[in-house]
């Protein structure tokens, strides 16, 4: 499994508060140093509505070409991929609703406009030598509308407009679902989509972020998505909380690059984070590593 830590996007939309450029870089740094193998960074989301995203751009130009080629974008149009080819991106996340509801509430329009304009958004992307990924939030229930019909969700992930795409995101927006629709969704993606990574996108809303997680992973999910702290939520998406934790992913996979010392480097990073941000640390991981269980070498001690 890989672990993409969306701790600046997802993780700091609800926060209201917004990290300086250099801050924000210092996080980026910390987290690649660490051997986190993906981040997503930021997005091209309206700073009067998502005021944390503000300086998404001035992040990009700050980052070398090297550091950004671990780091994704979300973006909605091909307006905002043009904006972030400029400031040096070069994978992007594409990102609408499954359910129409949520789409028009989140991006200001039907999800039929929004793949329409996905192959534009692809070409801008592949002519720079960019990514792009097929994003589908609300892949299993949406705020408005309730459950989300899986069928919905593998006609757009076989849709013709989305050729090109590297990846494929399945979003648990809210966080409702449960292992088994996350391992039969993932499972048919991976059998009837065109050959692509997959990418689970959870939220620990019902306690079930990691389990989700693990099944998305059994199913043939290569990515799995967390934040720091378990911060995150969509600021469009009543009853969402947060992420799932990076820190509980982590320890309860134990990639080959993560040692205990490692460990507790995020684990610090991810208490320095949400402090800042005056936010509740939500990963159980890290209650576990601040515990006196001394024996127990992920335990963290200072």
């Amino acid at each position: 499994m890989i672990l993409r830590d969306v701790t600046l996007r997802d993780g700091l939309q609800l926060t209201g508060k917004l990290l300086p450029v250099q801050r924000k870089v210092e996080i980026v740094h910390a987290l690649l140093a660490a051997g986190i193998p993906e981040l997503e960074i930021g997005s091209l989301a309206r700073a009067d509505l998502v005021p944390p995203m503000a300086n998404t751009l001035e992040l990009v130009s700050a980052l070398t070409e090297e550091e950004l080629d671990r780091c994704w974008i979300w973006v909605a149009t091909p307006r905002h991929v043009e904006k972030a080819l400029a400031a040096g991106a070069r994978r992007f996340q594409y990102c609408f609703s499954v359910s129409d509801s949520h789409n028009r509430a989140n991006i200001g329009r039907d999800t039929e406009d929004s793949l329409a304009a996905m192959p534009a958004a692809v070409e801008l992307a592949r002519a720079a030598g960019g990514s792009i990924q097929l994003c589908l939030a609300t892949s299993f229930t949406c705020p408005f509308d309730g459950p989300v019909d899986p069928d919905r969700v593998l006609e757009i992930a076989c849709d013709p407009r989305a050729d090109g795409s590297a990846d494929v995101v399945v979003a648990d927006t809210l966080g409702q679902a449960v292992p088994a629709q996350v391992s039969a969704l993932v499972s048919r993606i991976r059998g009837e989509s065109p050959d692509r990574r997959i990418v689970y996108h959870g939220h620990d809303t019902w306690g079930l972020g990691v389990a989700n997680g693990l099944a998305a992973v059994e199913a043939g999910a290569n990515v799995v998505d967390g934040a720091l702290g378990g911060l995150g939520g969509c600021p469009f998406a009543p009853g969402a909380s947060g992420n799932t934790a990076s820190e509980d992913l982590l320890f309860a996979t134990r990639p080959s690059w993560l040692s205990p010392h490692v460990f507790a480097d995020i684990v610090r990073l991810g208490e320095d984070v949400v402090a800042e941000l005056d936010e509740p640390n939500r990963s159980r991981a890290r209650q576990g590593a601040r515990s006196e269980a001394d024996a127990f070498e992920w335990v963290v001690r200072a």
